[in-house]
């Protein structure tokens, strides 16, 4: 019976809305991945907010914002706290919308180490890619924590509107755009400077049952990007 009623509410309309975290405060230029105690900026800490008045005007607007997930790191934890704030919703973390794993990760100047043989063997398959956790892996954890995620706001909305049930799930860059471009049915290795997915962007998949309908895109942060350090944690 429990398991019916899982498939049941499953075949509703729903929303996960994947944020990528405000900026970090960075002064070396540190490729940081997965590491610990990389804390937003003061410019982050205000893309932070932005993301949380953009989602709080939703909800006032009557979507069902009923979950709220954030990767285990300081920087989306940090990112997920005005978002809980506003919605009044408790902060759940989750391993596997974590940063991508990375060979370079501690490293600094990584363009110019790149030119040193020593790296070489980890540029050996950018398809993979041979330098860090394989994209499709990313897509794999990432799809997964989603669909809970979905599951979990069709459980914990108000049945007595036909509006889509809506998650949020705090996140980093490469994992939340390799699982776009999964989505929306595209190859997964790409060209880094080519991802689009700023500084607290919110790239939104919307499901009708188990499949994903749309992808949508928006940057509340728009005008605070220019200027801000993007070293990327993978």
């Amino acid at each position: 019976m429990r398991t019916g009623m899982r498939e049941t509410r499953g075949m509703q309309r729903s929303t996960v809305h994947l944020v990528r975290h405000g900026e970090v405060y960075n002064p070396e230029g540190i490729l940081y991945g997965r590491l610990p105690e990389f804390h937003l900026s003061d410019l982050g800490q205000r893309m932070a907010r932005r993301a949380a008045d953009h989602f709080e005007q939703q909800r006032d607007e009557g979507a069902r914002l009923v979950h709220l997930v954030a990767s285990p790191l300081t920087r989306a934890q940090e990112t997920a706290q005005p978002i809980a704030e506003a919605l009044g919703l408790e902060v759940a973390t989750d391993e596997r919308v974590i940063e991508a794993g990375n060979q370079f990760e501690g490293m600094s100047k990584i363009k110019s180490r790149l030119r040193q043989p020593k790296y070489w063997p980890l540029l050996i398959n950018p398809f993979k890619p041979s330098w860090g956790e394989p994209y499709h892996q990313q897509v794999e954890r990432v799809m997964a924590a989603v669909e809970d995620a979905r599951l979990r706001a069709i459980e914990l909305a108000d049945t007595g509107t036909d509006r889509p049930a809506e998650a949020i799930i705090v996140s980093h860059q490469l994992p939340i755009w390799v699982t776009r471009l999964a989505a929306e049915r595209r190859r997964l290795w790409h060209d880094p400077r080519q991802r689009e997915c700023t500084l607290t962007s919110i790239t939104s998949l919307d499901f009708d049952g188990t499949s994903i309908q749309r992808v949508r895109y928006a940057e509340p942060s728009a005008d605070l990007l220019p200027g801000a350090a993007n070293v990327p944690g993978a």
